[in-house]
């Protein structure tokens, strides 16, 4: 194997690895509101799209 798939292969691994931790956490109460920041999160991507579309005229 070269060196580029070699590379490839223990990212691949090691990113694998770093997602078990996840599957540990307990799942959250159902009935959970979603709104962490996520209205914070749209307002934020509203004001780039502006932002974006002034700087392209």
């Amino acid at each position: 194997m070269n060196r580029k798939r070699v590379k490839l292969l223990i990212w691949c691994f090691g990113f694998m690895l770093s997602s078990l931790p996840a599957y540990a956490l307990p799942a959250p109460p159902v009935g959970l509101p979603i709104d962490g920041g996520l209205s914070l999160l749209f307002a934020s991507g509203i004001v780039y799209g502006i932002y974006s579309l002034k700087r392209k005229k």
